[in-house]
């Protein structure tokens, strides 16, 4: 779950970041951040996941970087606060994951 009371996270050391990984398909870490590309059907449902990702982001105080080419999204996340990665990246993962999958990525 992402957390909605303000309150700072832990960073994830090396083998938490693993670990989450590995249920995580199509995530990969890159240095202090996780990245995923995902291949969508067409604009319209990039777009789509894009609105849904935003309002999760919205609810849940937390941002991912997001880079739209035409039906390619790339996700980019990373706790800036913190410094690295935390439950926040891991859990916004996996519900960006559930609206790609949703959505034919």
């Amino acid at each position: 779950m992402v957390r909605h009371d303000g309150a700072m996270a832990a960073l994830l050391d090396d083998n938490a970041v693993r670990t989450a990984l590995q249920g995580l398909p199509g995530w990969d870490r890159d240095g202090d951040s996780i990245v995923r590309t995902a291949q969508l059907p067409d604009f319209v449902s990039a777009i789509a996941v894009v609105d849904r990702v935003a309002e999760d982001a919205e609810s849940a105080q937390h941002h991912p970087d997001i880079d739209i080419r035409y039906n390619t999204l790339t996700f980019r996340l990373s706790t800036h606060s913190e410094g690295g990665l935390t439950a926040k990246d891991t859990d916004l993962a996996a519900t960006i994951s559930q609206h790609v999958s949703a959505a034919g990525g």
